[in-house]
């Protein structure tokens, strides 16, 4: 969600350029003028309470208060500014960390240019300018007019001014394009109106490449996003539904990470490809618009009416186009202009670090972070993350400066700066888990937690002990399953614990470097709302005021949030067994496995290969995982020796990293995680053989396509018999 993200640093769509936090210990203290804090042999409780008790909804408030003053946009001086606030926080000699630091990057951004705006017009047949949509947001309360509110822009899309017949191409996927070829729609030269969801950003632009399209158009439809409500009294200021000419900004980059620096940190002396040859990013030009001027350019359009799924709610039949209807506003040839002059900048930008040291197993970090950088004031995205963080670590540092506490581990949290790849080894040798709270508060209504299979039991039991802010009388964790919930053949009914995929900065920590990762936030009711996400997203209407009114009146939820991933950030840290319960992948591989075999097995067995070595390696998972259970609560009942907590710990720990395979994918830049790669088929199953078998369906008998699912097939049972390997005791080689 931030804006490059940079998984040597981040992943997915967002951007490079981010905030690190580290709650952590890297070393050991060393000077006599260091206090010497008490451990306790396990989770201290009592510390646990106080630490719950002391996070301040108002001082969130504030925080995000001056968080979201300004725009902050990556690199911008607002943005560097909030780098000198986070080390002052973290610097102060009463409730800041044992250190901090800001290492500063040089990262390959995308600006809109300032001198010749971006411009999406009607042209009419004898060239003039029939209509223009806006070029800025409107200004409804006095912050979206500031000489920092970046105007809307898809970063990373080339410039260019294609003209073309404008069609209407749904969401942009690679089927809608199919499905509008299939019908005979010329779309050669022409300009496609998408709308946000169901693919990615810069896909959109790639899919409709593929079919001779010379331009894209992106708006967020308000079916997607206000249940249907569009008109100004329905909408911000006046409820927090996105006003008619918000506009979404994002990265419409491909990958993660600094474009030019792959696998690199982007250090000024890195190597770097050139910009003409890097991949990634959209091949044509692209711009988001606001639904208003959606509508105008939608409900002219001529041609065959759309698909019951392809409707939304600006007023009208959509149509599918090419070109304007006669009887419309338009003339029935005109086409529509898209003016696109981004630019690409080698920009620097600081990553924060802060850190508290661990004082009995200095060489384990439990990481904890968010991004910085936003579009405009982000004060949903990101600020509500940051102002949490501030909270929860001036509640650890004042306690650690007292020397009332120390975390028995180290605790660090680092997020959106090239960090992962330039301390690659260190992290992936040490990291025990990464807990991100990006956006922090979405809604008011629940907890929603998403995360590999052994952070689950953790986070139930956080949330287990934490009263909810409302109803009244509930735990977060009863409130959560009345609001999302799934049947556990081993626990009954227990909340649904989402999975991680590439649209934050957890990326990195999960896909590249193989560790325990989780996300933590709070969110709205689904039962009561269809929004995809809140509906300010990546707009200049993401204000401070806007989280005060209407997304968290009172900070009840920022204060929940604190708690609940303190309370995991404690568990993990302190614990003398890390609380991370490896049987629980048992059920996400057992439904993999079972989803493979009822879609694939009867098609497999006509190509000549057998599931078989599949069904047996997750049963020896399942096996191992149980017996490490066992094990476990054997040494729990005793006094086991140092070394074997050490040893049982370690397993653990680097249980998620036997899951990754730097070859499986090698199409997909950093996913390496055999279980958690991006899955393009429909199948709930293993993402590399899900996409192999979708790739083969149509091929013959021997072909390549075929092949590769049998390579897909055996990396997978390698990486599970390694898996099962890893829990065996470790004297067994």
């Amino acid at each position: 969600m931030q804006w490059v993200k940079v998984l040597g640093g981040v992943v997915g769509a967002a951007a490079l350029v981010g905030l690190g936090i580290i709650l952590g210990h890297f070393a050991i203290p060393k000077g006599a003028d260091v206090p010497t804090p008490s451990v306790s042999q396990d989770l201290d409780l009592e510390t646990l309470e106080t630490v719950m008790q002391q996070l301040d909804a108002n001082k969130i408030r504030e925080n995000l208060r001056e968080l979201s003053r300004e725009p902050h946009l990556a690199s911008s001086p607002r943005d560097e500014a909030l780098v000198q606030l986070l080390l002052q926080r973290w610097q102060d000699p009463e409730s800041g960390l044992d250190s901090a630091e800001a290492p500063t990057y040089e990262v390959l951004l995308s600006f809109p240019s300032q001198e010749q705006p971006n411009l999406v017009t009607v042209v009419g047949p004898t060239g003039g300018v029939l209509f223009s949509c806006r070029q800025s947001e409107e200004n409804l309360t006095g912050e979206q007019a500031g000489p920092d509110v970046i105007p809307p822009y898809a970063a990373y899309a080339p410039p260019g001014t294609p003209q073309g017949l404008l069609v209407y191409a749904n969401r942009g996927t690679e089927e809608d394009f199919l499905s509008l070829y299939t019908q005979g729609i010329a779309l050669e030269g022409t300009i496609a109106l998408t709308r946000y969801g169901g693919a990615g950003r810069g896909a959109k632009a790639v899919n409709a490449a593929k079919y001779g399209v010379a331009g894209v158009l992106v708006y967020t439809d308000p079916a997607d996003i206000n249940d249907g409500q569009s008109s100004a009294n329905e909408t911000f200021p006046n409820s927090w539904g996105l006003p008619p000419s918000g506009v979404e900004r994002g990265s419409y980059f491909e990958y993660f990470g600094d474009p030019l620096t792959p696998y690199l940190p982007a250090n000024p002396s890195s190597f770097r490809l050139d910009p003409d040859d890097a991949p990634g990013f959209p091949p044509i030009p692209t711009q988001p618009i606001g639904f208003d001027d959606a509508k105008i350019l939608l409900c002219n359009l001529q041609g065959t009416v759309a698909p019951d799924a392809w409707q939304g709610a600006l007023g009208c039949d959509y149509k599918l186009g090419p070109g304007f209807r006669s009887d419309g506003d338009f003339p029935a040839d005109s086409q529509v202009n898209v003016s696109v002059h981004n630019r690409l900048e080698l920009r620097n930008s600081s990553n924060v670090l802060g850190i508290i040291r661990g004082a009995v197993e200095p060489d384990r970090y439990v990481l904890y972070g968010n991004h910085r950088d936003s579009w405009v004031h982000g004060a949903v995205d990101p600020s509500s993350g940051t102002a949490v963080i501030l909270e929860l670590s001036r509640v650890l540092g004042t306690l650690v400066k007292k020397g009332e506490s120390s975390p028995r581990r180290g605790l660090a949290g680092l997020t959106s700066g090239p960090h992962p790849q330039e301390f690659f080894s260190k992290l992936q040798e040490r990291t025990v888990a990464y807990i991100n709270v990006d956006i922090s508060v979405f809604a008011n209504a629940t907890l929603r937690a998403q995360g590999t299979p052994p952070v689950q039991s953790v986070i139930f039991a956080a949330a287990k002990q934490i009263p909810a802010p409302n109803p009244v009388g509930l735990s977060i964790y009863d409130n959560w399953i009345r609001h999302s919930n799934r049947s556990s053949a081993a626990y009954g009914l227990v909340p649904s614990l989402g999975t991680l995929g590439a649209g934050s900065d957890y990326a990195p920590f999960i896909h590249f470097l193989g560790i325990s990762s989780m996300d933590i936030a709070y969110t709205y009711d689904q039962s009561k709302t269809s929004a995809r996400i809140y509906p300010t997203y990546h707009t200049a209407f993401d204000t401070f005021g806007y989280v005060d009114k209407f997304v968290d009146p009172g900070f009840s939820s920022h204060q929940a949030v604190a708690r609940t991933a303190g309370s995991v950030l404690l568990r993990l840290s302190d614990s003398l067994f890390l609380p991370l319960n490896v049987s629980d992948y048992g059920e996400t591989l057992r439904s993999f496995l079972q989803a493979a075999q009822q879609n694939f097995e009867g098609l497999l067995e006509q190509h000549g290969i057998s599931l078989g070595p599949l069904v047996t390696a997750v049963e020896k998972f399942e096996g191992a995982a149980a017996a490490l259970d066992q094990h476990i609560s054997a040494l729990q009942k005793g006094s086991p020796d140092p070394l074997q907590v050490r040893m049982l710990n370690d397993q653990l720990m680097l249980l998620e990293r036997t899951f990754l395979n730097p070859r499986a994918f090698p199409e997909e830049r950093y996913y390496s995680h055999v279980l958690w790669a991006p899955r393009t088929g429909s199948v709930a199953t293993f993402p590399g053989l899900a996409n192999a078998c979708s790739r083969a369906m149509d091929t013959g008998l021997g072909s390549a396509a075929w092949a590769e699912v049998q390579r897909q097939l055996s990396i997978l049972v390698v990486a599970l018999e390694g898996a099962a390997a890893t829990l065996r005791p470790v004297a067994d080689l």
